[in-house]
């Protein structure tokens, strides 16, 4: 997991071939008028998701996590808590892992919680755990899905 200022994103875009790509559109975009959904882009190893939810209570977040895909997560509108446990540390599987959704889902419970404020972002790699939408009221993001073998 990485947790950032969008205006670092430069020391993390070596890390991937897509990064840079996926951090300009992140920052260059005016979403006041974007609807929320799918965002496809000329790359099929890197999309982006707007979504507009209400937040959860911690004890009502799922930790999820990927075999295939790296997630970006950046709140637009609203502060986003984000649960985070270690890949190694994921003991009790919920439901099994989905290969065509690339998500699996555990019983297990975070370890740590950060709080992302727009302008800011979190790196979740394959593996690890992370339980997302945790917050409180409207909540406004960009998430981004990068697959690791591209």
């Amino acid at each position: 997991m990485i947790i950032d200022s969008l205006e670092n994103s430069g020391k993390y875009e070596s890390l991937h071939p897509l990064f840079k790509k996926a951090f300009q559109y992140i920052k260059e975009t005016d979403f006041t008028g974007k609807k929320d959904g799918k965002i496809r882009t000329d790359d099929t190893h890197l999309y982006f998701e707007i979504s507009r939810f209400r937040g959860k209570d911690p004890a009502d977040a799922t930790l999820e996590s990927h075999k295939k895909c790296i997630d970006i997560h950046a709140p637009i509108v609203g502060v986003e808590r984000i649960g985070w446990k270690a890949a190694d540390s994921l003991m009790i599987i919920s439901e099994a892992y989905n290969n065509s959704k690339d998500i699996m889902f555990y019983h297990d419970y975070p370890t740590t919680y950060i709080k992302l404020y727009p302008g800011q972002f979190a790196i979740f790699f394959p593996n690890e755990g992370h339980a997302p939408s945790i917050g409180e009221g409207d909540i406004r993001k960009i998430l981004a899905k990068i697959a690791t073998n591209g």
